[in-house]
């Protein structure tokens, strides 16, 4: 295989286009038949599944890997469940192919409707969460797209044996293997291949991993890329914040599960309620294991607070540590998330309605939210099912990436003999 690595991937894009057209026109019971199996078969193999990936698991601790990446790798029978849940949460959604989106009459007698249809063939590529298989694979069923995925050699054994589930259900229902293929492979040459050489078969390409992966997918893609760099969030606390608000939100939305990009890495504090709210919310993070590095007025709430550098505002961390800085209201903050934000996701905690407005309006994130964790930067928690990543650009698709996400449109135009003069 690793010899004649062009004939597979060229094979696996020849497979997938065939798939697509089969996919494009696939009624809806059946394309949701296929995501009950898969839900029943990744439950029946919860077993082989576990132990493939402490194989990975243990692979991973050999070299080195980060907590946060192994946090990442990791599956038990919770996380299995749960992406069954996800295959059945997906599996109740609306169909959206052939839904009509927009559709008017002009003066001339012509009927336009604007209709939604499937991408075509995507192309996934993804690290060490094992997890994306399925709701990639899942996502893309649904919206009647084929699609490669290409997983990271970290999770290779765990994305196999989960794979095979999604196999098992394309079988079952009748559908084509090629509809959710997985790149046999951990030889890195691969990734080029999809991106540089295969725009004939595969029509976007969607990358979810760190931010090296990330940036070369942005660089060497000869194919349309929907992604982001990085997930830089801001949680600021204006000065109506209620307090135990604020710091329950604070420590969610760092410590709740600290290596995913919805994960809060810096906090803002108004400047005009450091006295009553910056050391309590500090404070705990310290008392929960996380690492503060704050300006000067932070350090001087606690001798654990390291003092920041300017790199720190820029950084995303996904781990146990976060910055912070006293910031002048609401103005203050929009600034700072202006200078250094990737336009991810932002959450402002306050009581006044006017602050809350002016930061939801006037800052141009793909999430923004009120009272809320950035950990909510979700599409299972925004009622989609699942995700596929979260995309920062503004073209086609921004915010969590679901089923709507993975679709285009088409005009169809009726009239009764018009001609254009």
């Amino acid at each position: 295989m690793e010899d004649n690595l062009e004939s597979v991937m060229r094979n696996l894009g020849i497979a997938a286009r065939q798939a697509a057209v089969v996919l494009a026109k696939a009624p809806p019971q059946q394309k949701n038949d296929a995501l009950a199996t898969a839900s029943a078969a990744l439950l029946e193999s919860k077993a082989a599944i576990l132990e493939a990936n402490e194989k990975d698991m243990q692979a991973a601790v050999d070299k080195g890997l980060p907590d946060a990446m192994l946090d990442r790798l990791k599956l038990d029978d919770q996380r299995i469940s749960a992406m069954a849940r996800s295959l059945d949460e997906i599996k109740e959604l609306v169909d959206p192919i052939g839904q009509v989106i927009g559709q008017w009459d002009r003066p001339n007698g012509l009927r336009i409707q604007r209709v939604r249809v499937p991408l075509g063939v995507i192309g996934i590529i993804y690290e060490s969460r094992p997890n994306v298989t399925v709701d990639a694979g899942a996502l893309c069923l649904k919206a009647g797209n084929a699609v490669i995925l290409r997983g990271g050699s970290e999770s290779f054994h765990s994305s196999r044996k989960i794979h095979a589930c999604l196999v098992v259900a394309l079988k079952e229902v009748g559908l084509p293997l090629g509809a959710i293929q997985m790149v046999p492979t951990t030889n890195r040459m691969a990734v080029g291949y999809m991106l540089r050489d295969m725009s004939s078969y595969i029509d976007v390409i969607v990358p979810r991993g760190g931010k090296s992966l990330i940036a070369r997918v942005q660089q060497d893609a000869r194919i349309p890329v929907m992604g982001h760099l990085e997930g830089l969030c801001h949680v600021y606390v204006d000065r109506a914040a209620d307090l135990e608000m604020a710091k329950a939100i604070t420590l969610n939305a760092k410590l709740r599960r600290t290596g995913i990009c919805g994960a809060a890495e810096t906090l803002l504090v108004d400047r005009d309620c450091a006295n009553t709210h910056l050391a309590p919310i500090v404070t705990e993070l310290l008392d929960a294991g996380c690492e503060v590095r704050g300006d000067v007025a932070t350090q001087q709430v606690d001798q654990r607070v390291k003092l920041a550098t300017t790199e720190d505002w820029s950084t995303e961390y996904l781990d146990s540590i976060i910055s912070v800085k006293l910031v002048g209201g609401v103005k203050g903050a929009i600034e700072h998330i202006a200078r250094y934000g990737s336009s991810h996701t932002e959450s402002i905690v306050t009581e006044d309605a006017a602050a809350a407005e002016a930061f939801l309006n006037e800052i141009d994130s793909a999430i923004l939210l009120h009272n809320a964790s950035t950990q909510f930067a979700d599409g299972g928690e925004f009622g989609m099912g699942a995700e596929i990543g979260i995309a920062t650009g503004k073209l086609h698709a921004r915010g969590p990436v679901g089923v709507e996400q993975l679709t285009s449109f088409k005009y169809v135009v009726r009239g009764n003999g018009q001609i254009r003069s």
